[in-house]
């Protein structure tokens, strides 16, 4: 049964300021996770995970201990609990990312829990040092809420469409690098030595990433550059036919300069049921690549 009133309006001329704001919050949330966590393919180490108050690290050992980091949209804090301490809190409230960064370090060192993090963003183009970047302090609550809100619902999509899947798939994750939440599915073959282009992405990050056949999809809430909240799919590597697939909803169109599919948030949003057009969208983009690329689909999918 799908409730068009659970899916929030985005309208990103007003979310802007806070998106950028939190991009670069999440990222240094996710820094602490990446440099406390041990290494897990594909970067799965690094991610944040939508819960039912927010964005979460789960829980990270670190030293015979467990921490984790929250962000409650609800109760607008940032929560910092740690197996052996009192939790701690920290407003969200418009604040540089300058400020954001100090007290966050400083609580975590306040607890015992020092992490020496790469200090400057990725996949952003100029890359300022968190410590200097009085730029971005932005931050509306309701902004702040939709966005989770809107995401609360992708992720219930995305779980559902993961599980008919028996071959090797991607938890439901967002990345912080580009501020995306996603799932991804893989062929089991090799692929191949991917070329990068990522601002502030270490070639061999992106190439461990892509180090297998994949068929990805998500949600992703816009730039400057591309203001336009939308859901997309891709394969790699992608057949020259990939993008020329009959996808559903009529809505979704193939991008060649971006090589992806996308469905603008708004057209799910807007339609008769949400739930049952995202899924259209991410099954047939999936069948797209499935099929163009020769995957072995019988042993990849539940019967």
């Amino acid at each position: 049964m799908s409730n068009k009133q659970d899916w929030p309006v985005l309208n990103f001329a007003e979310m802007q300021d806070t998106i950028e704001t939190l991009h670069q919050w999440i990222q240094i949330v996710g820094k602490i996770r990446l440099k406390t966590m041990p290494w897990q393919n594909h970067s799965w180490h690094t991610t944040l995970y939508i819960t039912p108050t927010g964005y979460s690290t789960n829980g990270i050992t670190f030293q015979g201990r467990i921490f984790q980091i929250d962000f409650n949209f609800k109760t607008h804090k940032l929560l910092i609990q740690c197996s052996n301490t009192e939790t701690l809190t920290m407003d969200l409230k418009p604040r540089t990312v300058a400020n954001f960064y100090k007290e966050l370090l400083e609580k975590l060192s306040s607890i015992g829990i020092e992490v020496n993090i790469h200090s400057r963003p990725n996949e952003m183009d100029p890359a300022i040092p968190f410590s200097k970047n009085k730029i971005n302090k932005s931050y509306d609550p309701e902004v702040a809420n939709a966005l989770w809100r809107a995401m609360i619902k992708a992720n219930a999509i995305f779980s559902e469409f993961r599980s008919n899947f028996i071959g090797k798939a991607s938890p439901v994750q967002l990345f912080w690098g580009a501020f995306d939440l996603a799932v991804t599915r893989f062929s089991g073959n090799p692929a191949p030595l991917h070329q990068g282009g990522m601002p502030n992405m270490p070639l061999d990050v992106m190439q461990e990433a892509y180090s297998q056949e994949v068929c990805s999809a998500g949600f992703w809430p816009g730039s400057k550059d591309f203001p336009i909240p939308v859901f997309y799919a891709y394969a790699y590597p992608s057949d020259a036919n990939f993008g020329k697939q009959k996808v559903l909803p009529k809505e979704a169109y193939y991008s060649p300069e971006m090589g992806e599919f996308f469905l603008k948030y708004e057209d799910v949003q807007n339609s008769e049921n949400p739930e049952a057009t995202l899924h259209d969208f991410l099954q047939t983009t999936y069948i797209a690549a499935a099929n163009t690329s020769e995957w072995d689909r019988d042993k990849l999918e539940k019967k």
